[in-house]
C-alpha cells in the first residue's frame, strides 16, 4: 500500500474505513516510534467515534518497537502540543480538525513540540508505514514498550493563563461556539478560572458526528449561529472554535467576525507590547495591515508560506515571538511556537479589555484595505495556469513563496495550488470593495481562459 494520497504537506488525512483504518494506525506507531527517536510518545485524540481504535491500533505500534506511551485521553491539538513541549516528548493527536465526520487523521510532533512537514521528516514516516503495510517493515523490539494514562487538562489552563495578568481582564460577557469538537472540554475549563468573565458555551457536548454544523468556522454558513447569539444576547465577544480547538475566529459585539489577518495584527501589537522590537511572522496571505502594524509598532515583520510546519520552523531561526495565519492559527514563542486557539481568545480578551472600547471600534484601524476571500478555482492543471498568469501580470512584482504571489502595488494576489485537490485558491486584497470585484474578475478570467 503507498500511503501518499492521504500523507500530506504536514498531517496525515484519510476517509474513514476507505483510506484510514486501524491498520494504518498501527504501522504508522511503527514508522513513528522508528522515526522520532522518543523513549516515549504521548498519544491523544478528539472526540470522533473512530479515535479509541486509531489511538489503540498506533499504541500497538509504538509499544511494537519498544517505545512506551502516555495516553492523554481527549485532547484539543493545542494540548497534545503543549504536552510535548513540557514533557519534552514526541506526540500525535488523531483528529481531523475540521473535517466532516467520517474523516480521521494525525497530527505529529517531535520532542519539545517541533513540527513535523513532509520536508522534514514525514515523508520518512510515511515510507516505513507503507512497508508496513507490505509486509516488510522493522522487527519488533526484544521488550516491548509499555502505555500509561496522564491527563494535562489543569496543566494546560495553567499554561494558558500565564498569556496575560488577569487582574486587567475587564467584566464581559463571552459566547463561545464550539461545534460539538473539542473546544466543549477547554472553553469551559478556561473561563471557570475567570470569574470577571460570564460565559455560554453553544454546542459544548463533544460529539464526533457534529449534530448541529460543521466544526469548520472559516466557512462563513458555520459562524451564523454565533453571530445571531452574540447580537441576541447582547454578548461583548464570540468564538468559534474548529474540531479540535486550535483555531478560533473572532466575533465583534455587532455579530461581525474578523478575519484572522485582523486577528493576527491586534494579537501582534499585544506581543510587541510585552516584547517591543521583536519579531513577528505572518502568512503571505495575511493583509497588507499586518506587516504595516508590525512595523508601527516597532516590530520586525517575516513573510513565510502557508502551513503550521514551515512557520514553526522560521519561528525558530529568526526568534519571532508570534506568527499569524489568516486562516486562524496564531502561534506564540512561549508556548512551544505552537499554535492555539484558546490562548489566542484569552489574549484578545485581554486586548478588548485593555482597550475599554467595544471590539467592533478596536478593529477598525487594523482594517484599512478590502479583501476578495479565499475563491477556489478547479482547473485540470494548476502549476500550467500559475505559469499563465505569471505571465499575464510579468509587469509587476511577483515571487513564487508559496504559489505565485504578484504585487501591483494598490493591489495584490496569491494564487496558490490545493495539496489534496486540482484546484487554485485566490486571495486578493485592494483599497476597497468596488477594486476588489474588479481585480478579482480580471484574474478569474485569466485563471478559466
Amino acid at each position: 500500500m503507498d500511503l501518499t494520497k492521504i500523507v500530506k504537506a504536514y498531517d496525515v488525512r484519510g476517509l474513514v474505513p476507505e483510506e484510514f483504518d486501524a491498520s494504518v494506525a498501527r504501522a504508522l506507531g511503527i514508522a513513528f516510534a522508528q522515526f522520532a527517536e522518543s523513549p516515549t510518545i504521548v498519544v491523544g485524540r478528539d472526540m470522533r467515534p473512530s479515535g479509541p481504535e486509531f489511538v489503540d491500533a498506533f499504541a500497538e505500534g509504538v509499544m511494537r518497537q519498544g517505545v512506551n506511551v502516555i495516553d492523554l485521553g481527549l485532547v484539543s491539538t493545542d494540548m497534545m502540543y503543549f504536552a510535548s513541549g513540557r514533557l519534552d516528548l514526541a506526540g500525535v493527536v488523531f483528529t481531523a480538525s475540521h473535517n466532516p465526520a467520517q474523516y480521521n487523521g494525525a497530527k505529529f510532533c517531535l520532542s519539545g513540540a517541533r513540527p513535523v512537514g513532509i520536508e522534514t521528516g514525514l515523508d520518512q514516516v510515511r515510507d516505513i508505514a507503507t512497508a508496513v503495510l507490505d509486509g516488510k517493515g522493522p522487527a519488533a523490539a526484544a521488550s516491548a514498550g509499555t502505555r500509561s494514562q496522564q491527563q494535562v487538562l489543569d496543566e494546560f489552563i495553567e499554561h494558558v493563563l500565564g498569556f496575560v495578568d488577569v487582574t486587567t481582564i475587564a467584566p464581559m460577557r463571552v459566547v463561545a461556539d464550539t461545534a460539538n469538537g473539542m473546544g466543549g472540554l477547554v472553553v469551559p475549563a478556561l473561563f471557570e478560572r475567570l470569574p470577571m468573565i460570564e460565559l455560554e458555551v453553544m454546542y459544548g457536548e463533544l460529539d464526533g458526528t457534529f449534530p448541529n454544523h460543521p466544526a469548520d468556522p472559516l466557512q462563513p454558513a458555520n459562524q451564523k449561529d454565533l453571530q445571531a447569539r452574540v447580537i441576541s444576547g447582547g454578548f461583548d465577544i464570540g468564538l468559534a472554535f474548529d474540531g479540535d480547538a486550535d483555531r478560533v475566529f473572532i466575533v465583534d459585539e455587532t455579530g461581525r467576525g474578523l478575519s484572522g489577518s485582523t486577528t493576527t495584527a491586534i494579537l501582534a501589537t499585544s506581543m510587541l507590547r510585552a516584547n517591543p522590537g521583536s519579531t513577528i511572522l505572518h502568512n503571505l496571505i495575511c493583509s497588507k495591515a499586518v506587516p504595516e502594524t508590525i512595523r508601527s509598532h516597532g516590530g520586525s515583520p517575516i513573510r513565510t508560506r502557508v502551513g503550521h510546519s514551515y512557520i514553526k520552523a522560521v519561528m525558530a531561526s529568526s526568534g519571532a515571538v508570534f506568527g499569524g495565519e489568516h486562516s486562524a492559527h496564531y502561534y506564540f514563542a512561549d508556548n512551544f511556537r505552537a499554535d492555539s486557539g484558546l490562548i489566542a481568545s484569552l489574549v484578545m480578551i485581554g486586548e478588548v479589555s485593555r482597550a475599554g472600547v467595544p471590539l467592533s471600534q478596536l478593529r477598525r484601524p487594523f482594517e484599512p484595505y478590502a479583501s476578495s476571500g479565499e475563491i477556489n478555482t478547479t482547473v485540470s492543471d494548476p502549476l500550467a495556469v500559475i505559469a499563465n498568469v505569471r505571465e499575464e501580470y510579468s509587469s509587476f512584482d511577483a515571487d513564487d513563496l508559496d504559489g505565485l504571489t504578484v504585487d501591483a502595488g494598490d493591489w495584490w494576489f496569491n494564487l496558490r495550488p490545493s495539496n489534496t485537490e486540482p484546484l487554485l485558491r485566490l486571495n486578493l486584497e485592494a483599497a476597497d470593495d468596488a477594486s476588489v470585484e474588479q481585480r478579482v474578475a480580471e484574474v478569474l478570467a485569466h485563471i478559466t481562459r
